[in-house]
Order: C-alpha cells, then sequence, then structure tokens
C-alpha cells in the first residue's frame, strides 16, 4: 500500500506555466471578441424599444383623432379622458406614456395641417420617426 502511494506521488501530472499563458490568452481573446458585440446587441435593443415605443404611441393618436376628429396637441393628452363625437367619454388612449429607452432623447410630437403627424427619437446615432 506505501509502494503505491509513493508511485503516484512520484507520477504526478499537472499544467506547465505556458499552458496556463496560453488558456489565459486565449479567454482574453475571446472576451475581447465579445465585448463589443455585446455592447452592439444592447445599441439595437433600444433602438428596437424605440421603435416600437413610437408606433404604440402613433397607434394611440389615430385612436384619439377618429375618437375626437382632432388630432391631439401633444402625447399627455392621450393620457386623459377626453369626450367625443356625440359626447361619448373615451380615454385614456395609451397610460402612462411610453419613457424613451437611457440616453435617447424625449418622444417628439409634431402635428401638421391635414391631419399628419410624427412621432420621433434619437439616440445611438439612430432616428426613429413615425410615420
Amino acid at each position: 500500500m506505501i509502494s503505491f502511494f509513493h508511485k503516484r506521488m512520484g507520477n504526478q501530472k499537472g499544467f506547465t506555466l505556458i499552458e496556463l499563458m496560453i488558456v489565459v490568452a486565449i479567454i482574453g481573446i475571446l472576451t475581447a471578441i465579445a465585448f463589443p458585440l455585446y455592447a452592439n446587441i444592447q445599441a439595437r435593443a433600444r433602438v428596437a424599444k424605440a421603435q416600437a415605443d413610437a408606433r404604440t404611441l402613433a397607434s394611440a393618436v389615430v385612436v384619439y383623432s377618429a375618437h375626437t376628429g382632432v388630432l391631439p396637441a401633444a402625447l399627455t393628452d392621450l393620457s386623459s379622458s377626453v369626450s367625443g363625437v356625440g359626447g361619448v367619454v373615451a380615454g385614456p388612449f395609451i397610460s402612462p406614456i411610453p419613457s424613451a429607452p437611457t440616453g435617447w432623447a424625449a418622444y417628439n410630437y409634431a402635428s401638421a395641417a391635414g391631419g399628419t403627424f410624427t412621432v420621433s427619437t434619437t439616440g445611438d446615432s439612430a432616428t426613429v420617426r413615425v410615420p
């Protein structure tokens, strides 16, 4: 039994310093590649949120307009009840008003003559505009 123990101790194997340094270098290279990709995914997620929120706000503006016959003066009008054609009360059309993604400008609403409007915001070197 003692000879078996000594045989194992004398026959130990392990990693050399070079092997460990290679593994650390590989992990460093993978991290250097993965980090920018992860940051890009976050930026694309913020753009997608801005697009979804802008479409939601535009839909609420259309419903408000269909109910009242006029475009809202501001996005905050969408979060209150209003009386429409025939005195029918409806609303809120969206509550709460969604906030823009982190680092983005607040949602901008502009209406023009003829019943047209835009909902827009900017950030991450991108502009989202609906319709």
